[in-house]
């Protein structure tokens, strides 16, 4: 079902690896590089660099879930919050707009409208829901510049796109699954069945079957296209969580917002693991009674794309943003917070993740 690049780029030879006891046959894995990869400054500026913003007003557009849904929304939460602390922006001049599943495109518009007529600038709207309501609110207010988180706007120039490559972290997941698996069974489980958790659904299973071409991997969506309480509904995560695990896949990676919460309750009931989606979810509080079973986490730095946002358009060098967060800008990563990943997987993760960098492997962003 997705092209996966295991044979030709990991050598196309398999070897048995005593890595977490996995019971898979695993392709030989790429080196590690001799030496780390510089990171991105991940908005940490120099110092003497800093930007003041006691004069911005601020907003922030949740999507669904909003903040506390121990995954996107939490990110761009932080972001925010980091960037008022290290600009200076002062407390009455900051906003935060929440978002309800299934609202009409019109409730949208005017939540953008009214941070827009109350002064603040710049806007940023959390999640490709926005897109269709920034076409229509964007040109109303041409001096107000907006951030879309996983969107763009073509034609609108004060529309910036903060969007990432989300398979890339994904495959990564796919190469810890694979390995931390006893089964050689996996499972994937997207929030709401659309183009951008597809993204996740293709690396995750090109990772998988990177690391080991015979891997079973399952996946499920909780909710269609046309429904949007997929990503915010525990109870049916914990549901399609159990149906996987019956299926026999013990380790799971939910890209499903805060349904993911019902998925790590499921899987510590049932004694397997699962791997954290956007944030590092092993420290995520919402997740404090399940977050032993978290071996690892695909980051999502929507954090730092909100915070050099705010930063750039401050500074008003919006240009100086990267087109795409990847792994490359540290845009994309992984986490291994809770020592579950030893040190002989850390090196085989940095060996895909080094390919990856360099073009090497390509990762599919479409199942």
């Amino acid at each position: 079902m997705v092209v996966s690049a295991c044979a030709k780029d990991s050598g196309g030879t398999t070897a048995s690896t005593d890595v977490a006891g996995a019971a898979c046959e695993f392709a030989t894995p790429p080196s590690p590089p001799a030496t780390s990869n510089p990171s991105a400054t991940n908005g940490k500026t120099a110092d003497g660099d800093k930007v003041d913003g006691s004069a911005l007003k601020i907003g922030l557009a949740y999507d669904i879930g909003g903040r506390g849904d121990a995954s996107f929304n939490d990110l761009a939460a932080a972001g925010f919050d980091r960037a008022i602390k290290d600009m200076g922006v002062k407390e009455e001049n900051t906003r935060e707009l929440s978002a309800s599943p299934n609202e009409d495109e019109s409730v949208k518009q005017s939540r953008l409208r009214q941070l827009a007529r109350e002064g603040f600038n710049p806007v940023v709207g959390v999640g490709f829901a926005y897109t269709e309501s920034l076409k229509v609110v964007a040109p109303e207010f041409p001096d107000v510049q907006f951030g879309l988180v996983d969107s763009a706007v073509e034609g609108a120039p004060n529309v910036t796109p903060l969007v990432f490559a989300e398979q890339e972290g994904a495959f990564l997941a796919g190469v810890v699954a694979a390995y931390q698996s006893k089964k050689c069974h996996v499972g994937f489980i997207g929030g709401v069945d659309i183009p951008l958790i597809r993204k996740f659904e293709a690396g995750y299973v090109q990772g998988a079957k990177a690391a080991a071409p015979k891997i079973v991997v399952e996946k499920k969506y909780i909710t269609p296209a046309t429904d949007f309480t997929g990503f915010q509904d525990p109870a049916k995560g914990l549901e399609t969580a159990k149906g996987l695990i019956d299926k026999g896949a013990d380790v799971l990676y939910p890209a499903a917002g805060a349904s993911g919460i019902g998925v790590f309750s499921a899987v510590k009931q049932a004694g397997v693991l699962a791997i954290g989606c956007d944030a590092d979810q092993y420290h995520q509080p919402a997740l404090a009674d399940t977050r032993d079973v978290i071996v690892a986490s695909s980051l999502k730095r929507v954090d730092v794309a909100v915070y050099d946002f705010f930063r750039a358009a401050a500074s008003n060098d919006l240009g100086s943003l990267p087109k795409v967060f990847d792994l490359k800008v540290d845009g994309i990563g992984y986490a291994t917070s809770g020592g579950k990943i030893d040190s002989k997987l850390q090196s085989i993760l940095e060996g895909f993740k080094a390919q990856i960098i360099e073009g090497k492997i390509k990762v599919a962003d479409k199942p």
